[in-house]
C-alpha cells in the first residue's frame, strides 16, 4: 500500500536526490581542506568550523523538523528546507573569507535539518512493513555512497574547477529533486493538530551548541577564556547541563506533542539503533579529517589523486549497502550491522598501522575497501531495525530522532577529531623537530626547534616552507633547515594522525557493544503495520 501514489518508486528517487546532496556535503568540504586554507587566508580551526557547524546546524533542529513534518505535512517542510539549502549552497560558492562561508553553511545546514527527516518519513509512508526493505536499502546504499564519494567528487572539483564547485554542485541536484518531489510525492497532512515542545527545543538546541563550541574552540583559546567572563570549561559544562536539564524535561513531560514522546523509546531496539546510529556518525565523520590532510599534506597527492585514492572505498560501501538490503530478508539485521561495524574498525587500524611519511598511496586501498564496505554494510539494516517496528503516529518524531543521532555523533566525532589533532599537532611536531635538530650544528639546534614549535601551536599549515629561516644563517644551511622542517611537520602530523584515529576505532567497539542489543527479524517476516491516518491534499 502505498497511500494512493501511482509510482512510489519515481518518488523515492526525488527524495533520494534530496538526501544525497544532504549527506554529500557533510563530508565533501574535507578534502578541499588544504586548499580552502590557502585561498581564503585561514587557520585550521576555522575551516574544521565550515564542517562542524553544517554538522551543528544540521543537527540542532531535526527533532523539530521531525515533528515539523508530522504537523504540516511532510512535502511541505522537505519543500522549504530544498529552498533554503540551495540559496546557501549558492552563497557558499559566492563567500571570500571564511566567517561568510561559515555563515553559509549554517544556513545550509537549516535547511538540511528541515529535509532529513522528511526523506525518511516519506518511506515508511510510502512502502508497508513487510516491502520496506528494497526502499530502505536504497535509502541507506544512498547514504553510505554519498558520504565516501564526497571526498571523491570534492577531489574532482577542486582540482579542475575549484572548490566552489563542490557547492555549485548542489543546485542541479537540487533542481531535480525539487521538481520531481513537487509533482510526484503526495501532500500528506494531519487530521489533527500536532503540538511543539518549545521549552525542549530550547534546552537541546542551546545545550548541544555551546557543548560542540567548548570542544571545537578549546584548543583555540588553549582552555582559557573566550570572552570576560566566559571560559571554555564552563561554557562545556553549561551544555552538558543544558542538556540533562532537556533530558530530564522529555523524562518528565514526555507526552505526544514533545520532542521525545515516550513511545519511541518503548522498544529497546529504537534505542539502541540510535546509539549505533550515533557511533557510526562519530566515526565517518572522524576518520576523514586526519586521514585526508595526511593523503595531501604529508603524502603530497594533490585533490584529484586523493580522490581517486578513495573511489575503491565509496565502490565498496555502495556495493556492501546493496548486498545488504538484499541480505535483510534473510539475515537479522543485528548481524549485519555488526559485522560492519567492525569492518569500518578493522579497516580504520589498517589505515592507521600502514600510515607513515615515506607510505605509497595505494598501500593504504585494502584499509579503504575493508571500511567502505563496513560502511555499507551498516546503513540499511540499521535504518530497519529503528523504523520496522515504530507505530505510524510517531514516525516523523521517530525520522527526527534518528537521523538526529547521527548527526549528533557527527559533530561530536568533528570536534573531538579536530581537537585531538591539533592537540597531537602540538605535542608530535615538536617531538620530531628535536630527533631532526640533532643533525644540525648545536648553534642552529635550538632555534630550529623553536620556530617549528611555535608553527606547530598555530595548527595553520602542514608542511610546506616550514618556519621562516633567519636571514643571518647562510644559504647552505637555511635549505638544510627547509628541508628538515618539512620532514619534521610530515613526520608530526602523520604521528598525529595516526594516534587520533584510534578514538574513532573505540567508538566503533562501543557501537558493536550497542548494536549486540538489537532485536529484529528479516525483513521478510515483518508485519504490515499499516499507514498513518492523515490525509492528502487541501
Amino acid at each position: 500500500m502505498s497511500g494512493g501514489v501511482r509510482s512510489p518508486w519515481v518518488a523515492l528517487f526525488a527524495l533520494c536526490a534530496c538526501f544525497f546532496m544532504i549527506m554529500l556535503d557533510s563530508t565533501i568540504v574535507t578534502v578541499a581542506i588544504p586548499t580552502m586554507l590557502a585561498d581564503l587566508d585561514a587557520t585550521l580551526n576555522q575551516i574544521i568550523w565550515v564542517n562542524s557547524v553544517y554538522l551543528l546546524a544540521n543537527t540542532v533542529p531535526l527533532l523539530l523538523t521531525g515533528r515539523l513534518g508530522d504537523r504540516f505535512g511532510p512535502k511541505r517542510v522537505l519543500v522549504v528546507g530544498l529552498v533554503l539549502f540551495l540559496g546557501a549552497s549558492l552563497w557558499c560558492a559566492l563567500s571570500t573569507h571564511a566567517g561568510s562561508l561559515i555563515a553559509a553553511r549554517a544556513v545550509q545546514g537549516l535547511g538540511a535539518a528541515a529535509m532529513t527527516p522528511q526523506t525518511l518519513s516519506f518511506i515508511t509512508r510510502l512502502f508497508p512493513a513487510e516491502k520496506r526493505g528494497a526502499p530502505i536499502a536504497v535509502w541507506g546504499a544512498v547514504a553510505g555512497v554519498a558520504t565516501i564519494t564526497g571526498p571523491v567528487v570534492g577531489g574532482l572539483l577542486v582540482q579542475h574547477v575549484g572548490w566552489q564547485w563542490i557547492f555549485l554542485l548542489n543546485l542541479p541536484i537540487g533542481v531535480v529533486g525539487l521538481l520531481l518531489g513537487l509533482a510526484l510525492l503526495p501532500d500528506w497532512r494531519p487530521a489533527a493538530r500536532v503540538g511543539f515542545d518549545a521549552l525542549g527545543a530550547v534546552l537541546a538546541s542551546v545545550g548541544l551548541g555551546t557543548l560542540v563550541f567548548g570542544l571545537q574552540n578549546g584548543q583555540h583559546y588553549h582552555w582559557g577564556r573566550i570572552a570576560s567572563p566566559i571560559g571554555v570549561l564552563p561554557l562545556i559544562g553549561f551544555g552538558l547541563l543544558l542538556l540533562a536539564g532537556f533530558a530530564f524535561w522529555q523524562r518528565r513531560s514526555g507526552g505526544s506533542s514533545y520532542l521525545l514522546p515516550r513511545g519511541l523509546f518503548a522498544d529497546s531496539t529504537f534505542g539502541f539503533a540510535n546509539l549505533t546510529h550515533a557511533a557510526l556518525g562519530f566515526a565517518t565523520t572522524g576518520m576523514f579529517l586526519p586521514l585526508v590532510i595526511y593523503v595531501q599534506s604529508v603524502l603530497g597527492l594533490d585533490p584529484l589523486a586523493s580522490a581517486l585514492l578513495c573511489a575503491p572505498m565509496a565502490v565498496a560501501a555502495g556495493g556492501a549497502a546493496l548486498l545488504a538490503g538484499r541480505a535483510l530478508t534473510r539475515i537479522p539485521g543485528r548481524t549485519l550491522i555488526m559485522t560492519g561495524l567492525g569492518a569500518l574498525a578493522a579497516g580504520t587500524v589498517v589505515l592507521a598501522a600502514l600510515a607513515e611519511p615515506e607510505t605509497e598511496p595505494l598501500v593504504l586501498v585494502p584499509g579503504l575497501v575493508v571500511a567502505g564496505i563496513g560502511i555499507g554494510l551498516v546503513f540499511s539494516p540499521l535504518t530497519a531495525a529503528a523504523t520496522l517496528g515504530m507505530p505510524p503516529h510517531l514516525v516523523g518524531g521517530a525520522s527526527g530522532v534518528f537521523n538526529t543521532s547521527r548527526q549528533v555523533g557527527g559533530v561530536l566525532g568533528s570536534a573531538t577529531t579536530g581537537l585531538l589533532l591539533q592537540v597531537g599537532l602540538g605535542f608530535a611536531v615538536p617531538e620530531a623537530a628535536r630527533d631532526y635538530a640533532k643533525v644540525l650544528p648545536p648553534r642552529y639546534a635550538g632555534e630550529f626547534v623553536r620556530r617549528i614549535t611555535e608553527a606547530a601551536q598555530t595548527a595553520s599549515q602542514f608542511g610546506g616552507e616550514g618556519p621562516k629561516v633567519p636571514s643571518d644563517w647562510s644559504p647552505s644551511i637555511a635549505e638544510r633547515v627547509r628541508e628538515l622542517a618539512t620532514d619534521a611537520f610530515h613526520l608530526g602530523f602523520t604521528n598525529a594522525a595516526k594516534a587520533t584515529l584510534v578514538l574513532p576505532v573505540v567508538v566503533l567497539v562501543l557501537g558493536m557493544v550497542c548494536a549486540a542489543g538489537i532485536r529484529v527479524p528479516p525483513t521478510g517476516n515483518a508485519k504490515n503495520s499499516g499507514l498513518p491516518h492523515e490525509r492528502v491534499g487541501p
